[in-house]
């Protein structure tokens, strides 16, 4: 009775599989899950189920044995271990767990992650919506499919989609990629811009332009780190409606303190620098650079929140496109604050 109970669970299973409406490009529980193994029904006895096991675990490898209604539902699960303590002529139901953590087949990948994240069973079960058991996740299947999603998210910040793969054709591949170049150029115009306004300063005060690279790389860098952790809180769902402000002032606040390290370090750097130059007031550039760094340093923190909660509010790929916007808000600030209190202050 329980081998036919396993076959026609299998068959429901396989029917899963073939389900049309599973999205490739919105992965769901249903393309992970495998047929579901050690099925049995309630009134199997342990020594009829562990016969039964020992044909089973020749071509799967079972962890839990789960136990259906006639018409397939899922009633309870018995780990091998309660196996071994039961008597021969014990009924499986008096065994079995019945409060089941179970995944729906039509659960999104993201959201399952979720759900199992402090659980950590090497096995989940899957149901349909009536309860039916149709399948089996390995918790390992789960983790590691997310971290090739994340993994992607590193060409998606540059402009490489995660579709493209290396057999992506070449004019495919130019059609996911050029666009963002394009964006990047105009942005990167805008940087110029603003270095353009400030070329009285820069002609009168050469030293300066030397130390633009170093603003512009660690006021980028902090941006950077705050849009990592956005991204990722984005994407485990720590980012819930609320508490952005508190995220935001966090990273300000990290982007101010780290600022005025940086820039103490960098403000004796330049110090140093216009006292070898010759220079008459080396200690105003030291200054200059401490105050920018600060300044600047705080907005990309800031920036680096603001961005992608802003891209994914308006319906694009936050991972997408964020880099660059937040590289230009991050030139346009450091530069621009570095050059306008130079101008004032020297």
């Amino acid at each position: 009775m329980f081998v036919n109970a396993i076959a026609q669970t299998a068959d429901t299973s396989a029917d899963t599989f073939a389900d049309p409406a599973l999205a490739k490009g919105n992965p769901v529980v249903a393309d992970l899950m495998t047929p579901p193994v050690g099925v049995f029904p309630a009134e199997t006895t342990v020594v009829a189920a562990t016969a039964a096991l020992r044909e089973q675990v020749r071509s799967a490898f079972i962890t839990y044995l789960y136990i259906t209604a006639p018409d397939g539902r899922l009633l309870g699960l018995i780990a091998m271990r309660e196996m071994l303590l039961a008597r021969p002529d014990e009924e499986l139901e008096a065994l079995m767990l019945r409060d089941v953590f179970t995944l729906n087949r039509d659960t999104r990948l993201d959201d399952a992650l979720r759900e199992v994240l402090n659980r950590h069973f090497p096995v989940y079960p899957v149901v349909d919506g009536a309860g039916r058991l149709v399948g089996l996740v390995r918790g390992a299947d789960l983790f590691a499919n997310r971290a090739i999603e994340i993994s992607a998210q590193a060409g998606s910040m540059v402009g490489v989609e995660k579709e493209e793969r290396l057999s992506t054709p070449l004019r495919r591949s130019l059609l996911l990629r050029h666009p963002w170049l394009q964006v990047n150029l105009l942005t990167a115009f805008l940087a110029a811009g603003v270095v353009s306004l400030f070329e009285g300063t820069l002609s009168r005060l050469v030293i300066l332009a030397v130390f633009l690279p170093v603003m512009s790389g660690q006021t980028g860098n902090t941006g950077c780190q705050a849009l990592a952790v956005a991204l990722r809180g984005m994407t485990l769902g720590d980012i819930k409606a609320g508490n952005e402000r508190a995220l935001m002032l966090k990273e300000a606040s990290l982007g101010f303190f780290n600022g005025v390290l940086v820039g103490i370090t960098a403000g004796a750097g330049l110090f140093v620098y216009a006292w070898m130059q010759g220079e008459p007031s080396p200690l105003r550039f030291g200054l200059v650079a401490l105050a920018a760094m600060t300044i600047a340093c705080t907005i990309s923190g800031i920036a680096g929140v603001v961005i992608p909660l802003v891209l994914k509010r308006f319906g694009a790929d936050p991972a997408t496109a964020s880099s660059i916007f937040l590289t230009t808000a991050s030139d346009i600030a450091s530069m621009g604050i570095f050059l306008s209190l130079a101008s004032v202050a020297l």
